[in-house]
């Protein structure tokens, strides 16, 4: 399954950079995180999927990055008997007039019992889940104070 979308922070290329590589900051913005460590990111996320609610332990390497442009992520994640997934993102950054565009193209592999639930439960949820993560990216980056001249 392939998602994409693009969202405006009214923040510097600079500052949306160092945030999409503060784990703390990433673990605040992912929908159900509890964990993330590391220097690849060891993770743990509980999620609730139509009727399956599933810990999914896993981890997120950075497969690429050209500072302050793009960042390739790659990563899986395994629920026990709930199932898998696994995908990675590409994450790009442009400068706007406002602040910077950040677009996100993902594709995203899952099995075992989530695979089951049907392909428009999973698509609907994970276009949720990816909206809810940018959301909460854009506000932990617009509670970061404005830089001084």
């Amino acid at each position: 399954m392939e998602l994409q979308g693009t969202f405006t922070v009214a923040r510097p290329r600079s500052q949306v950079w160092a945030a999409l590589n503060d784990p703390d900051v990433l673990r605040g913005a992912i929908p159900g995180c509890d964990t993330l460590t590391g220097d690849g990111y060891d993770a743990r996320v509980a999620l609730k999927i139509g009727p399956v609610k599933a810990h999914f332990s896993g981890r997120i390497t950075i497969a690429e990055t050209v500072p302050e442009d793009r960042l390739v992520l790659t990563g899986e994640g395994n629920g026990g008997v709930a199932g898998f997934a696994k995908g990675g993102a590409t994450v790009t950054l442009a400068d706007l007039g406002e602040g910077t565009e950040v677009a996100y193209l993902a594709e995203v592999a899952i099995g075992g019992k989530l695979a089951q639930l049907g392909s428009r439960l999973i698509e609907s949820t994970s276009r949720k889940l990816a909206a809810e993560f940018f959301d909460r990216l854009n506000e932990a980056l617009s509670r970061i104070a404005e830089p001084t001249p």
